[in-house]
């Protein structure tokens, strides 16, 4: 007879969503919260997406005209 894995088991020892870290992505301003493929560098993560750190990068700096 199989026995059915809690809902915890099942998906390893990670933190559940609720206590993983969060920021705010610089170029939307949205929280976006910490994953995995960013555990080594999650202190340089700046954008939560793709699109925002095309976007990110795009936008002119503060006090130059274009």
């Amino acid at each position: 007879m199989m026995q059915r894995m809690s809902a915890q088991a099942s998906f390893g020892k990670g933190r559940p969503p609720s206590q993983r870290p969060t920021k705010l992505c610089a170029a939307c301003g949205l929280p976006f919260t910490w994953r995995k493929k960013w555990e080594r560098d999650w202190e340089q993560v700046r954008y939560c997406s793709d699109r925002c750190r095309k976007a990110g990068r795009a936008a002119p700096a503060a006090g130059q005209t274009p």
